[in-house]
């Protein structure tokens, strides 16, 4: 082999090793020693990775951060994966990769309409799993709008004069409750720019003392899952860590 070649050869590698680039992938998987195969596997290839050992545990995850897929074994503690997923598809624009030792028409049926894009069988393939992830990228990615400025963003959602109801650019509209009422306020107010816990707090509460912080998280959870349902469109509130709330693009 000649040192060019040599050289296209390792250039050709390094891009495969970075099919997943740019791709958030949250795995939730009970196995500690398979998580860990999969999380190392996929952060080389390029994803940005998280793992979580239950249902719980990424819900909770969920509150504060997003992922773009989400590879779930249907064997978790609690609640298992077919109901997991059924949750994720009707509250949140995920994609959804089901990895499980249930390999049977039926089962493979039932997951996908849980709502699974992919569904994998164990004995895990990485490459296999990597070619799945890559894929359902692609169809994701076809399938969402083009990213919007904030000022856009501020006009197509709108509250109503009296901040009681919110518009979507659908255009579906949604009744708010006094705390999302004032909550949105806040954020719409702030034009683009981060609005911390404890102000939205102030904003929702006249005891903001003796407010359970974590009450913030649900409400916006909740908030989004509502406005999803009734106008089905994404409410663009993100969640930065240690700093608040933004409403953003």
């Amino acid at each position: 082999m000649t040192a060019d070649q040599d050289n296209r050869g390792s250039v050709v590698l390094s891009a495969a090793h970075r099919e997943l680039d740019g791709l958030t992938v949250w795995v939730v998987e009970d196995d500690p020693e398979l998580l860990a195969l999969m999380l190392d596997d996929l952060q080389w290839r390029g994803a940005a990775v998280r793992g979580l050992g239950s249902a719980e545990a990424l819900y909770r995850a969920l509150l504060h951060d997003r992922c773009d897929i989400v590879v779930l074994d249907v064997g978790l503690p609690g609640e298992d994966g077919y109901t997991v997923a059924s949750h994720l598809r009707q509250a949140a624009d995920i994609g959804i990769v089901m990895l499980t030792g249930r390999g049977s028409p039926h089962d493979m049926a039932h997951g996908l309409t849980q709502g699974a894009d992919v569904y994998l069988v164990k004995p895990l393939d990485l490459d296999v799993l990597a070619a799945g992830l890559l894929s359902l990228r692609r169809r994701l990615s076809a399938g969402r709008p083009a990213v919007q400025t904030v000022t856009e963003v501020q006009r197509a959602w709108q509250l109503s004069a009296d901040g009681w109801t919110l518009q979507s650019p659908t255009p579906h509209t949604l009744a708010l409750t006094a705390m999302e009422r004032a909550a949105l306020q806040a954020l719409f107010d702030a034009a683009g720019e981060p609005v911390t816990r404890e102000r939205l707090i102030e904003c929702i509460t006249d005891t903001p003392w003796d407010f359970d912080p974590h009450r913030l998280d649900v409400l916006v959870h909740r908030l989004r899952a509502r406005v999803r349902a009734a106008t089905g469109a994404e409410l663009p509130i993100r969640a930065l860590r240690g700093q608040g709330y933004l409403l953003t693009a």
